[in-house]
């Protein structure tokens, strides 16, 4: 809870961790099987309890005197010799009361960890109803799915899961960048814009990076142009060759005995090579006129190479975040 907190509550949480230490250094060894201890006893020493406790009552005093930078300090140091819920719940209520939301979160989580009886039940009441306020109102989550194998996916430029699969966090409100990278494939990345009490939810697609190679018409097409052209150029010669042989058989039937008279007859003969030879020019022509479009065509026609589009990215919902069990909802965070 924010601002000054009750000295009856230290006072309490104070000797609460007290009797624990002396239950725990007053029991023989023997008499007590190493698993009827709770969790946060199980592997720590009696030196190492015994050091947390002194610095959580200099924590405890920095707190009431709303020193909360140092209190956080002394909190910490407490944790690091024996992880107890209740330190953890006390650090919880100097981090946001400091600003620091997203971290009291984590350390609400951690205090409720191992079930009922971890704390005292106005103590877990509390952690519960404070998990929900923060989860409500001052913070955000993000949630994505990647059904790419073998993907990276980072937030805020840090690893968050490897595809396949589904990644849940809990952010603090503002912008956020989504990034998904595998090599062969185009990066994606997507900044999302959060705000208190919201979850974007949505999806991530990846598309392949590659080359592909193409040409602007399919490859026959300048080969038969230019096979036409050739077709033509064929035929034109063997008209040019047929003009010039019947043009000689005229010559030869009416060169001998003709007279001035005859020469109308003599035109009809040679009107069958004029004809063919129109037609041979007529060949040349189309056919050179082809096999310069077969030849351009075919210069044209080289293979082109592009990337492939990119049709990534990510599709992002925006919802409200509704949680009335804070600890199953708890459990499914990934941190």
């Amino acid at each position: 809870m924010r601002g000054r907190v009750p000295e009856r509550a230290f006072a309490a949480a104070g000797l609460l961790l007290s009797i624990a230490l002396l239950c725990a250094s007053a029991a023989p060894a023997r008499a007590q099987a190493p698993t009827s201890l709770p969790p946060w006893h199980q592997g720590v020493s009696e030196e190492r309890k015994q050091r947390a406790h002194a610095l959580f009552t200099e924590a405890r005093d920095l707190h009431r005197r709303m020193m909360l930078a140092e209190a956080r300090v002394k909190y910490q140091e407490a944790l690091a010799s024996w992880e107890h819920p209740e330190l953890r719940l006390y650090l919880a209520r100097v981090l946001r009361s400091i600003g620091l939301p997203l971290l009291a979160h984590e350390n609400l989580r951690l205090s409720l960890q191992w079930g009922p009886g971890s704390l005292t039940p106005d103590q877990e009441q509390e952690a519960r109803s404070t998990l929900r306020a923060l989860v409500q109102q001052e913070l955000a989550a993000i949630e994505v799915r990647c059904d790419q194998r073998g993907a990276a996916v980072l937030l805020d430029g840090k690893p968050w899961f490897v595809g396949p699969g589904v990644g849940r966090r809990m952010v603090t409100p503002g912008e956020h960048v989504i990034t998904a990278r595998k090599e062969g494939y185009f990066t994606v990345v997507k900044p999302v814009l959060v705000l208190a009490g919201k979850e974007a939810s949505g999806h991530i697609a990846l598309s392949v990076d590659g080359v592909v190679i193409e040409r602007r018409w399919a490859p026959w097409i300048p080969w038969a142009t230019l096979g036409a052209g050739a077709a033509l150029g064929v035929a034109g010669a063997g008209l040019w060759w047929q003009a010039d042989v019947h043009h000689r058989e005229a010559d030869r039937r009416l060169g001998g005995g003709c007279d001035p008279s005859c020469a109308p007859w003599a035109r009809d003969e040679y009107d069958r090579s004029i004809l063919e030879n129109r037609l041979a020019i007529g060949a040349f022509i189309a056919g050179g006129a082809t096999l310069i479009t077969g030849t351009v065509l075919l210069l044209m026609n080289g293979p082109q190479a592009h990337r492939t589009e990119d049709r990534g990215g990510v599709q992002i919902e925006l919802s409200p975040v509704l949680s009335s069990d804070v600890a199953s909802l708890s459990a499914r965070l990934a941190f």
